[in-house]
């Protein structure tokens, strides 16, 4: 094998990228995840127990999830096992667990870390249930999806959601700090160069390393990188706003008021700023949604569909070209009738609800499987509209002892002004038919 190794020029023992060199040993050299990992962290408590449950480690990429598993195994004297769902099928599932049953009968446990774990579909999440069960595995599943959605809720049930964050600028800091000591040297940057590195690597503690490494590769000696240089260097542009910080906030509030306000120009000019920052189109995309359900609502009903369509053109053309998608969605919501009073009356229903909550609704409303729901009144006096005179009977559908309300109300724009006249033209027939 050497000989291959030279042959090709190469080393066996190549020098480890430094992301690598600098993987954390121990859970107190985590950083950034201090909730986690800190004195009074979760995993700390649960360490301190000796008590691991099943685990779905929740999180940005480079934030420490694939390393925290490990350490944990570590910590707790399980067999680390390591799978990616983007790799893996069935079979390869099957195997995994025969061989964890295996250990387990000869009283080894096993940790099964499964990288990117929403890529399995809602029968393979459902082939960890019984392994689950039975201990035969302790889970620790990484994603970087919103579990909620993307994993069964049978899975979500028997494991706890641990939220990783993006590491802030300090944490970001203290791994450069590191890899200075490890490397001999400083980073030839300035000290804006420095700040913009950190911004570079948008939170993913490995993106800043690889960044760090590139640099050091680059320079020549005596040479330093001011902010124009490091992105010369690094390909890559040093971004106009900080993520985490005002700047984002900042713009996603001008772009969604601008959408709002009807104004497509300045909208575009702020979806065009956000993307060029390096914003993430798909955060860009779910505001875009929401603008169209809490702004345009049924004066437009065409402007979710627009919205989530574009959505799913970038999730099928990616970046560049699916931006343009998000381009046709702003324009779209920000020229579309704009109406709130969807999302008025659903907050208006949710304060109800909660005042209310436990009334019941009207017998005459319910179905009535039972030959002794019928007797106590379930069922009776239903009227089914479509055998009322236009197909309208005007009975009451709220609990009697709140009566009728009154929650929404369109506005006098788009599609709302058609649904404001059959609301109306509902409310003539129910009084000329004495219909509280």
């Amino acid at each position: 094998m050497s000989d291959l190794f030279e042959a090709a020029g190469l080393s066996e023992s190549a020098p480890r990228p430094l992301a690598d060199r600098l993987r954390p040993t121990t859970l107190a050299e985590v950083v950034g995840q201090d909730h986690l990992v800190g004195p009074d962290g979760v995993l700390t408590r649960m360490l301190e127990a000796r008590s691991l449950g099943s685990l779905i480690l929740w999180g940005p990429p480079g934030t420490g999830k694939t390393t925290v598993a490990r350490l944990l195994a570590n910590a707790t004297d399980l067999h680390f096992e390591q799978i990616s769902a983007i790799f893996s099928g069935v079979a390869d599932l099957k195997k995994v667990f025969e061989h964890a049953r295996a250990r387990r009968r000869i009283g080894q446990a096993t940790l099964l870390f499964v990288d990117e774990i929403h890529r399995f579909n809602r029968a393979q999440q459902d082939s960890f249930l019984p392994v689950m069960e039975d201990g035969t595995v302790t889970l620790v599943g990484a994603t970087t999806e919103n579990p909620s959605f993307e994993l069964n809720a049978a899975l979500l049930s028997r494991a706890r959601v641990l939220v990783f964050r993006a590491l802030d600028a300090d944490a970001i800091g203290r791994l450069l700090a590191r890899a200075e000591e490890v490397q001999g040297k400083p980073l030839p940057l300035t000290e804006e160069a420095r700040l913009a590195l950190v911004n570079m690597a948008d939170g993913d503690g490995r993106a800043s390393l690889t960044l760090a490494e590139e640099v050091w590769r680059a320079a020549r000696p005596g040479e330093e990188f001011d902010v124009a240089a490091l992105a010369d260097v690094v390909q890559r542009r040093a971004p106009i706003y900080d993520k985490s910080e005002d700047g984002h906030y900042n713009l996603i509030s001008a772009l969604h008021k601008s959408v709002r306000g009807s104004d497509p120009d300045a909208a575009l000019y702020y979806l065009a700023r956000m993307l060029d920052a390096g914003e993430s189109p798909l955060f860009l995309a779910r505001r875009i949604v929401r603008m169209a359900v809490e702004d345009i609502g049924n004066a437009d009903p065409q402007a979710l569909v627009v919205a989530s369509a574009a959505k799913d053109a970038f999730d099928f053309l990616g970046s560049p070209e699916g931006e343009l998608a998000l381009a046709q969605a702003v324009v779209y919501v920000a020229t579309a009738p704009k109406s709130n009073a969807v999302y008025t009356a659903f907050k208006a229903a949710r304060r109800l609800a909660e005042a209310g909550g436990s009334l019941m609704p009207p017998k005459h409303i319910l179905n009535a499987p039972t030959k002794l729901m019928k007797t106590v009144g379930y069922g009776d006096g239903y009227r089914y509209d479509h055998d009322e005179p236009d197909a309208f009977s005007g009975q009451n559908y709220f609990p009697e002892a709140l009566g009728r309300q009154s929650l929404y109300h369109p506005v006098e724009r788009g599609f709302e002004r058609e649904i404001k006249k059959r609301m109306e033209y509902w409310a003539r027939l129910r009084a000329e038919r004495g219909e509280s």
